[in-house]
């Protein structure tokens, strides 16, 4: 037994006294317990009074008087040291003086020097690629960007040491050198808070950071992973625990608020130039099961009498794994004209938090209800295909997200039933959106979408792409352009009025392709729009006009979008 150290309410008594009193009191060989435990008081309240008796060290600087008091001579002196570490090299003791039960230690500072000459050791000089003699105006920003580069390869408990080496034209001559310590990687994560988060997405942080450099650049790609993340957030930035042998970020996460509900109304003239009333409605159900699964449906109405109906389910993490499932079903029926279903089921890979590709298969089938509509016929099809996705967050709640790419292509087999015909068909699609930031509250939305059908024989009318509306060409009816070729491109600049709304211009340009119809028409749109925050969601109003280019402008063609997004 080499001493012992009794602490109590902080105060941590002498070894020495501690293991004498410990020799005396040999408490093993005591029988009574009575007496065992009144001993062990007396020992600790021992331990305590000469605990008291310390006589407490007083360091006073003798050229501004300010007084800072120490616990006992060793901390006296590791604090005239640091003086000297930090730039003031001539530190000198003046006095040292008794009174009563204290001890005074009267010093002087001297000059800082914080222009000097400095003497790099060999291993900074190798590191930083710089010369081993230079001067310096400014040696706590010279210490701090040479620790700073030690920090940044994993060093985070470096520490740069000065002595002082003489003196040369006046101004003292520094020697620098480096004490590195261990270098610290990521060794895990530890989840408070939220923690009923799928175990794979927790698999998927520590496959992209575990065994990477402890730095500020890995922290904050760390912590932006989560700034925009669909389904949780952290409560603070991450923090570090650090042991003897492993570095473990803690992350405080908090699920959000991701059920939505989005409605948009239209107003607008339909192929009459009749006004009319259409409407949107997206519900989207987010991780009420705490694995980041989604359900979502949508109905939509538009000018002509056409409806569309979507039921989706995805599942991003099946059986703990990378693989996701999403099942999606489409109904879209034209007034009574026409009805097409088609099935979508997928399984697709997360690449990482931002990529996935995947494998689809499709099943469809149209029926015509008006026998007297001859451009359509009766078919079924299916097939597979392959996607990829990719979607970069944003920093910016209102927007969706920074950039999303969104590409595929599909080989079917088609027959038309009636006709006891079967076709291949190669199918193409890609849609991509970026927010770039100009500057200060000035953004440039730039969005591009196309796709493409191609079969030896020709398409009827209800196969057709459908698109145009609020999320495509905005100044058209929703699903108003149909093609079996088409492409858009639109250029939207916003204006951020803080972090609660934005004013957007936009035009947009495009052209499809209808063979059936045998037109080819360029396209444009233009209008303006208003979003802002209000507590019950984001609320969107917008204006916008599109036509051929050709035909006379239409005041009364004009589109008005109002809608709302709110998530709970």
């Amino acid at each position: 037994m080499i001493g012992c150290i009794v602490i109590l309410n902080g105060i941590q008594c002498s070894e020495g006294f501690c293991f004498l009193l410990r020799v005396l009191i040999p408490f093993h060989y005591i029988q009574n317990d009575k007496l065992k435990l009144i001993l062990k008081i007396f020992f600790i309240l021992f331990c305590v009074f000469i605990q008291a008796q310390k006589k407490p060290y007083f360091l006073i600087d003798s050229e501004t008087k300010v007084k800072k008091k120490v616990k006992d001579s060793a901390s006296a002196v590791k604090f005239l040291d640091s003086l000297a570490q930090n730039n003031y090299f001539f530190t000198q003791l003046k006095e040292v003086r008794k009174k009563g039960d204290t001890t005074e230690i009267i010093f002087h500072k001297g000059k800082n020097f914080n222009e000097t000459y400095v003497k790099l050791s060999d291993s900074i000089s190798d590191k930083i690629k710089v010369q081993k003699d230079f001067f310096t105006k400014n040696l706590d920003s010279t210490k701090k960007s040479i620790n700073k580069k030690y920090i940044d390869d994993g060093f985070a408990f470096s520490r740069i040491k000065s002595k002082y080496k003489g003196q040369k034209n006046g101004y003292p001559v520094v020697e620098l050198d480096i004490n590195k310590n261990d270098k610290r990687t990521i060794d895990g994560f530890v989840v408070k808070g939220y923690t009923s988060v799928p175990k794979r997405f927790i698999k998927n942080l520590e496959k992209e950071f575990k065994g990477k450099t402890y730095d500020d650049k890995n922290l904050l790609a760390i912590n932006k992973s989560f700034q925009s993340h669909q389904f949780v957030s952290l409560e603070r930035p991450p923090q570090t625990m650090f042991t003897k042998d492993s570095t473990s970020i803690y992350l405080f996460m908090e699920k959000k608020k991701t059920n939505s509900f989005d409605g948009v109304i239209g107003f607008g003239n339909d192929k009459t130039d009749k006004f009319t009333l259409n409407g949107t409605l997206n519900v989207n159900f987010r991780n009420i099961f705490n694995s980041f699964e989604t359900i979502n449906l949508y109905w939509q109405r538009n000018p002509d009498k056409g409806q569309t109906f979507d039921l989706q389910t995805d599942v991003p993490y099946l059986f703990k794994s990378n693989v996701g499932l999403n099942m999606k079903v489409n109904i879209f029926r034209q007034d009574s004209t026409f009805a097409n279903v088609k099935a979508l089921p997928a399984f697709y890979y997360h690449l990482n938090s931002r990529n996935k590709i995947g494998l689809r298969g499709t099943f469809e089938s149209s029926s015509i209800i008006d026998t007297l509509y001859v451009q359509g016929k009766d078919y079924n099809k299916k097939g597979i295909g392959i996607w990829f996705e990719m979607i970069e967050p944003t920093d910016i709640d209102l927007f969706l997200y920074k950039t999303r790419i969104n590409a595929g292509y599909d080989y079917l087999t088609t027959r038309y039933t009636k006709d006891d015909i079967t076709s291949p068909q190669n199918q193409f699609y890609f849609f991509g959106e970026h927010n770039y930031h100009i500057n200060g509250n000035h953004f440039l939305n730039i969005k591009g979408e196309g796709a493409m059908m191609d079969s030896r024989i020709d398409f009827s009318a209800n196969e057709l792409y459908r698109f145009g509306g609020w999320n495509s060409m905005r100044g058209f009816n929703e699903n108003s352009l149909a093609a079996d070729f088409y492409y858009y491109g639109s250029l939207e600049y916003r204006y951020l009025i803080g972090s609660q709304a934005f004013f957007d211009v936009f035009g947009q340009y495009g052209q499809l392709n209808n063979k059936s119809l045998n037109v080819k028409p360029k396209l444009y749109s233009v209008g303006l729009g208003f979003n802002f925050f209000i507590p019950i969601g984001l609320m969107s109003f917008q204006l916008s006009n599109g036509n051929e280019f050709g035909n006379p402008f239409k005041f009364n063609d004009i589109k008005i979008h109002w809608g709302i997004l709110s998530r709970f």
